[in-house]
């Protein structure tokens, strides 16, 4: 039903099976159950009962957890990361070509090129930017004019390198993404020089 994995010394990662919760729970309306499902994974990630808010601009938090953390709900998926140092940012992906239709919304020209209509390797730009956002969290961003994914190269697992780009805000990141299934998963590994 669950999974608990560390990623490093900083951060872990938590992943849900919501078909299973409900099965578990009985809870069947989408909204309550990716409530009830993200405070049992939060629990299960800190072994204690956490208290969840969300800020101004829609970010989670944890009262009295030195932890920053990351939310990501899709169909059947729910997934958690935490890092205790820095801000972090989760995205997990149902895998559709409904993202054929958009690429332009949040793909460079060098992007688009590079991503020749494959339906997995957009996904895994999608999620790339999806993280990336999550983690300078303000609404200000363009994913097309903002967040960058260098390089990518489609594998079932592995690690690539994004920025973010402002005028006033620029970090250049690692982040590791693998395909689940029908799903891919990105979250934000580390800053980088």
């Amino acid at each position: 039903m669950f999974l608990i994995r560390k990623i490093n010394e900083n951060s872990q990662l938590g992943l849900l099976h919501l078909p299973d919760f409900t099965a578990f729970t009985g809870i069947t309306a989408k909204r309550e159950l990716e409530k009830k499902a993200t405070v049992f994974l939060l629990e299960k990630l800190f072994n204690k009962t956490v208290e969840l808010s969300y800020n101004d601009d829609g970010k989670p938090e944890l009262h009295h957890e030195n932890c920053h953390i990351s939310i990501s709900h899709s169909h059947d998926k729910l997934a958690i990361i935490c890092n205790k140092q820095e801000p972090t940012g989760i995205d997990i992906e149902l895998i559709r070509d409904k993202v054929l239709n958009i690429q332009d919304k949040f793909l460079s020209d060098i992007e688009i090129e590079n991503a020749k209509n494959n339906v997995d390797k957009l996904i895994l730009y999608w999620g790339a930017k999806e993280a990336l956002f999550k983690l300078y969290s303000l609404k200000e961003i363009v994913f097309a004019d903002h967040l960058f994914v260098h390089d990518l190269e489609l594998k079932n697992e592995g690690t690539l390198i994004a920025e973010i780009r402002l005028e006033t805000f620029h970090k250049k990141l690692r982040l590791h993404y693998e395909k689940l299934e029908d799903y891919m998963l990105v979250y934000i590994l580390e800053e980088i020089g």
